[in-house]
C-alpha cells in the first residue's frame, strides 16, 4: 500500500496495468491495510462491483480488483478455463509485489481463488467463497432461469433482480436498485463491456458437462479438507446459480470452512448487504 492508494475510492480509483508475458491486465488499488485481491464474475468487468462493498473493505485492507485477460480493459486472449483465471491472479499478484493475499472471487471468480490457493497456499492467507460453489459435483443444480438471463447480450433492470438478487422479495428489489444506482454512478473513466460473442465463446470453451466446478481427480476437494487456510462462503438464500446447499454439505469435511447466509437474497450478496458483507469479511479477517 502507498499514500497515494490510500487517497482513492472505488469510483475515484484510476485504471492501471501490469504488462505480463505479451499482454496487460488492467487493476485498480486503493484503500490501505493488508492486501485483499477480489476476481470477478463471468461477464463481469472493473467497473461492476458495488462501490459501497469495495469502499467498506477499503477501510480495512488494501484492495485490488481486475479485468482478466481479454476481457474489459485487459490483452490477450480471453478464457474463463480454472487454470487460466488463476494465472492472470498469479501473474498479477507477481507483478505487483505482493507477499501474500486475502483473495477473494464472486461467482466464477470464486473457481480462479480456490485453483490459486490450492496452486499457491504460501502466497494466501483467507480464501474468501462469494455466491459461488466448492470443486466438484453440485449436490444441489443451478435452476436453468439463471442461464436464460445471463446470456442475454444486455441484462435489463428486471434480469439484474433475477441473476443477483430475489425478485419476489420486495427488499431485496429496493436493495438491487440502490445497488445498481451505486455502480452507475462512476463517472471516470469507465472499463469496455464484454461483447457476447466473447463472454459465450469463452464460457463453451471451458465449460465441463460434470459440473460447473469440475474436480476429476478430487486433488481440490483433497487440499481444501486438509489446509490450514480459514475460507469464507458468502451465500444468499435462494442463489439460482450456485446454491448454498452445496456449501452445507461440507460443513464437517473442510476443518477451516465458514459458511454465512443472506435472507431474500441471490447471487449477489455483497451488493444486496454491501456494508453487512463487508464487514463480515473483515472481522472474518481478523479472528481466523
Amino acid at each position: 500500500m502507498t499514500k497515494t492508494e490510500s487517497k482513492f475510492s472505488a469510483l475515484t480509483a484510476p485504471n492501471r496495468s501490469a504488462k505480463i508475458d505479451g499482454r496487460e491486465l488492467a487493476y485498480r488499488r486503493f484503500g490501505e491495510g493488508p492486501d485483499l485481491v477480489l476476481c470477478m464474475r463471468f461477464r463481469g468487468t472493473l467497473d461492476l462491483w458495488d462501490p459501497l462493498f469495495l469502499d467498506t473493505l477499503a477501510q480495512s485492507f488494501t484492495v485490488t480488483v481486475f479485468d482478466y485477460s481479454g476481457l474489459g480493459l485487459s490483452t490477450g486472449t480471453p478464457s474463463y478455463a480454472k487454470a487460466a483465471m488463476a494465472k492472470d491472479v498469479h501473474d498479477l499478484v507477481e507483478a505487483l509485489g505482493l507477499e501474500k493475499v486475502i483473495l477473494g472471487g464472486w461467482s466464477l471468480g470464486g473457481f480462479a481463488a480456490m485453483v490459486y490457493a490450492a496452486m499457491h497456499p504460501q502466497k494466501v492467507s483467507h480464501v474468501l467463497a462469494i455466491a459461488t460453489m466448492p470443486p466438484g459435483p453440485m449436490i444441489k443444480p443451478f435452476e436453468p432461469l439463471f442461464f436464460e438471463a445471463a446470456t442475454k447480450p444486455v441484462y435489463s433492470v428486471e434480469d439484474e433482480y433475477v441473476l443477483f438478487f430475489e425478485p419476489s422479495s420486495s427488499r431485496s428489489r429496493r436493495l438491487a436498485d440502490d445497488s445498481l444506482a451505486r455502480i452507475a454512478s462512476r463517472s471516470g473513466v469507465k472499463d469496455r463491456i464484454t461483447p457476447p460473442d466473447v463472454f459465450l465463446s469463452s464460457l463453451a470453451a471451458s465449460s465441463d458437462p460434470s459440473s460447473p466446478f469440475p474436480d476429476p481427480e478430487g486433488a481440490l476437494s483433497a487440499f481444501f479438507r486438509t489446509t490450514s487456510i480459514p475460507v469464507l462462503a458468502l451465500c444468499g438464500d435462494h442463489d439460482i446459480m450456485f446454491p448454498v446447499e452445496n456449501w452445507y454439505a461440507l460443513n464437517d469435511l473442510w476443518p477451516t470452512l465458514f459458511v454465512v447466509t443472506y435472507p431474500d437474497c441471490g447471487h449477489g450478496p455483497q451488493h444486496q448487504y454491501p456494508e453487512l458483507a463487508a464487514q463480515m469479511i473483515a472481522s472474518f479477517v481478523t479472528c481466523t
